[in-house]
């Protein structure tokens, strides 16, 4: 029971490490954005280029990917997405 004790501490202290690095950061980047707008916007870009040519994905603030922005899916035009969802809940997906 102690060992199991140590690793959720152990886990618990880099949670904690891992969100101020991350939220110090975040706090860093949008003073350089404000500081130097337009250098960020081109480095922002050439990394947004450079990701795509990889094949990477964007996603929004939804989750959702860029790719699929602006078209139309059977999901969202025929109501398949409710089917979809009736089908895991009850275990059906084939």
């Amino acid at each position: 029971m102690i060992d199991i004790e140590k690793r959720i501490e152990g886990a618990t202290r880099q949670a904690v490490r891992q969100r101020n690095y991350r939220r110090v950061r975040d706090r860093a980047l949008r003073r350089l954005a404000n500081l130097y707008p337009d250098q960020y916007k081109e480095l922002f870009e050439e990394e947004r280029e450079r990701d795509e040519a990889e094949g990477k994905a964007w996603l929004d603030i939804t989750g959702r990917t860029n790719a699929g922005m602006g078209k139309a899916t059977p999901d969202r035009d025929t109501g398949d997405a409710k089917r979809r969802s009736n089908k895991i809940k009850t275990g059906n997906l084939g």
